[in-house]
């Protein structure tokens, strides 16, 4: 893919206290024109550094999961339109692919693909599933079951933080819903980013993580030190 997660460090944790999460400003989408057409992909968004990714970890609160009565992927609308007949999914393939064209309905017709989380490359759109980084069922059980679903669609749509990316659809069905204490990408060589990328978006939304979570978030990010892990 050739884009590499930038590190910046964080907001203030308590500017979302409110309990609010804040909706994705994603900068203007410019659109296909008529006829097939060439996507210029943009790079992910930032995340976290290492040093700032322990210490927000560490101000994350530690819960149980919440239960997940009333739980619905219908709950978290997602890849909605984000203009010029593009929607989210579209986007982002466009985003993480290189040269992608796209169709006068913003459908990627041709482009090439790398999954970062297993290493394997793809040149039809149709084999990338878009994985959100922190899966909708675990923010449910997370406390995004408190949230509005207006707040779920912000989520579910996120380009402005690193929750979405164009990942091989294999490797997306195996993770599911889990968090990294029961699922890591298989590239140990990423497990730095994904933790950096798990714990910001965690952090951005003010969800919570258990025990074990945490545990497997500090042995992903010691491997951005050189750390081989256990």
């Amino acid at each position: 893919m050739g884009h590499v997660l930038h590190a910046i460090m964080a907001r203030p944790h308590g500017e979302r206290r409110d309990g609010v999460p804040p909706g994705p400003h994603p900068a203007p989408w410019p659109g296909p024109a008529a006829g097939a057409n060439a996507a210029s992909p943009t790079e992910l968004p930032p995340t976290l550094s290492a040093p700032a990714a322990h210490a927000q970890l560490h101000q994350l609160a530690t819960a149980e999961p919440r239960p997940m009565t009333g739980y619905s992927r219908a709950r978290f609308p997602h890849w909605v339109q984000q203009g010029h007949s593009c929607d989210t999914r579209e986007t982002v393939l466009a985003r993480d692919g290189e040269d992608v064209k796209q169709d006068e309905n913003c459908r990627a017709i041709s482009g090439t693909w790398h999954s970062v989380y297993d290493g394997k490359d793809f040149t039809s759109a149709s084999d990338l599933d878009i994985d959100h980084m922190v899966p909708l069922a675990q923010a449910w059980r997370s406390g995004a079951d408190e949230w509005t679903d207006a707040q779920r669609r912000r989520f579910a749509n996120d380009l402005e933080g690193p929750q979405l990316i164009a990942v091989s659809a294999s490797s997306n069905r195996s993770k599911g819903d889990q968090s990294p204490d029961q699922w890591k990408p298989p590239l140990r060589s990423y497990w730095c980013t994904y933790s950096r990328a798990w714990i910001d978006i965690k952090s951005r939304y003010d969800l919570t993580v258990t025990a074990p979570e945490r545990d497997a978030l500090e042995e992903m990010i010691a491997t951005c030190y050189g750390s081989t892990g256990s």
